[in-house]
This record gives structure tokens, sequence and C-alpha cells, in this order.
């Protein structure tokens, strides 16, 4: 009776799961039909001015915001997954047991600090400093697009480049935390196998640490970038709002999907005005989603080729 009552509840709980999330997407969709079916500009394409307040007449769509959310979420990415890597093999490979313990506890707490913090922290403490830095890029490496001047100021600090790396500090904790619990799974016994045939430390991370915890790492990363393209708060003070055109540049200006939604709170009192930016929810919701589906395949790909090589 316990073992079929646990099943039960079990199964209920994955059903309710599935559920959920499919309610969550048929709501989206309902919501944003009527807008959509109103809509005079192309949604994937249009670049412009948002023009909600006229029903008759909206013009709005996604472009820009797309491009926003994916070059801040990617340079977060990039700038968070070596230190979380170095700082992951350090905790496991290299420290003592108490500092380590100590030091994971401290990068944990990370996670713990809200996102308004980190928003408020990177526009008044952080881009301060970034000043000299971005300007040098900008006129060492301008003729690069990531670094050439953008629609904001490059020394404003309300860019892509300030935000991008708050939201790396953010995602970093996220990122460390998997990496390092995998990490501390590989088996001791390979681990001695290899010391006792005369390979340094770092040989030993090289040859049967990282292979091991490749899955988990690239797992973590992507755990990190699905909670970089979410953010909201931290962004919406930080990124300056701009209607000029995005020249994927660093030193953008700009939106994301999050922090357009949410600065835009108070325009929804009506189906048309809220259905346009529940539009630009669901294609988010639908990017998410891609983003996890994408990660468990290459996951699962890199545990399949793992498990080969065991063999």
């Amino acid at each position: 009776m316990g073992d079929r009552i646990f099943r039960w509840l079990s199964q209920c709980s994955g059903v309710l799961i599935v559920v959920l999330i499919v309610m969550i997407g048929a709501f989206l969709l309902w919501r944003s039909m009527p807008a959509l079916a109103r809509n005079k500009a192309n949604f994937l394409n249009y670049r412009g001015v948002w023009v909600t307040t006229d029903p008759s007449a909206m013009r709005f769509g996604i472009l820009d915001l797309l491009q926003v959310t994916v070059l801040v979420s990617l340079f977060a990415l990039v700038l968070a997954m070596p230190v979380a890597l170095g700082v992951a093999i350090f905790l496991t490979q290299y420290a003592p047991r108490r500092v380590a313990g100590a030091l994971a506890y401290v990068v944990d707490l990370l996670a713990a600090v809200p996102s308004i913090i980190y928003g408020v922290w990177g526009l008044h403490v952080l881009a301060p400093q970034l000043r000299p830095m971005a300007t040098w890029l900008n006129h060492s490496l301008g003729w690069c697009f990531l670094f050439a001047t953008g629609n904001s100021s490059v020394t404003g600090g309300g860019t892509i480049f300030t935000g991008g790396i708050v939201l790396a500090a953010m995602i970093l904790p996220i990122i460390t935390a998997v990496t390092r619990e995998v990490f501390v799974q590989t088996p001791q016994g390979q681990i001695e196998a290899a010391l006792a045939l005369g390979a340094t430390r770092w040989e030993v991370v090289k040859t049967t640490v990282l292979p091991f915890g490749r899955s988990g790492y690239v797992s973590g990363a992507m755990l990190g970038l699905g909670r970089a393209l979410g953010e909201t708060v931290a962004l919406l003070i930080i990124l300056r709002g701009t209607q000029a055109a995005f020249g994927w540049s660093l030193f953008d200006g700009g939106s994301t999907f999050a922090t357009k939604i949410a600065g835009a709170a108070w325009e929804f009192t009506d189906q048309y005005k809220a259905g346009a930016y529940i539009a630009a929810g669901l294609v988010l919701f639908l990017l998410t989603f891609v983003v996890n589906a994408l990660a468990r395949a290459a996951v699962a790909g890199l545990v399949t080729r793992t498990g080969r090589r065991n063999r």
C-alpha cells in the first residue's frame, strides 16, 4: 500500500508540473492574441517605438528586445563560466577542507543578495570604476562591433557592458554550486590511480575531474543562462532605455524582455496594452523553454560520450 501511494503521489507531482507549464503557456497565448490581431507592425521584426495607446493602430515588436536579451545574457555567461570553473576546481581540488567549506559558503551567499541591491551597486559603485576600462576598450577596439560606440554613453554606465558584468556576478554562484557538486562526485579511485601513476594535481584535474564533471559544468552554465534571460530588477536599474537602433555593441543601451515588461507595468489598463507586453512575455517563455531543452540535450550527449569513453 505504501509503495502504491508513493507511486501515485510521484505521478501526480510530475503531471502537475506539466499541467502548470501548459497552463502558463496557454494563458500567455490567450491574453496576447487580441493585441497581436490588432498589431499593424511585424511582431518579430519591428524595432521602432511601441505604440499601445491606440488600439486601432497598435505597433509593437520584439526584435530589439530579443537582441538585447541575448547579448547581455551571453556576455554575462562568457564572463561567469571561466570564473565559476576556476572557483569550483580550487574548492574541490586545491583548497584545504576548512578553507573550502568557508569559501563555498561565501560564494553561495552571493545568490542570497537581492537583485535590487545588485542593480544599485552596479549603477552607483561598479559603473564609475568600469568607466576607464570602458573608455579604453572603446578607443582601442572600436573597430570591432562589440566595442564600437553604441547608442548610449560609454562613460554613463547604463550599458550592456555594465549590466552584463553585474549579471555575471549574479549567475556566478549558480554555476559554481552545480559545478562544485559534480566535481566532488569524481570517483576517488580514479584520482588516486592518476596520482599513483605520477600525475600532478593539474594533470589529475585535466584527465579525471574535468572529463567526469563536464556535463555538470554545462548544465550549471545553462541554468545560469536561464537565470540571466529572465533577470528583471537589476537590469531595469542599470540599463538605459533608448529608442535608438541597436547595433550589437556592448556600449548600447536598451531593454530586455523582462525590463520592458516591468518598466511598462503601469500601462496594463486594458487587454490590448497588456496584451502587447504579454506577447513579449510569451516569447521570453518560449526562449527559456528552448534554452533548457537544448541544455538537456547537450548534457545527455556529453554523458553518453563520457560513458562510452569510460567503457
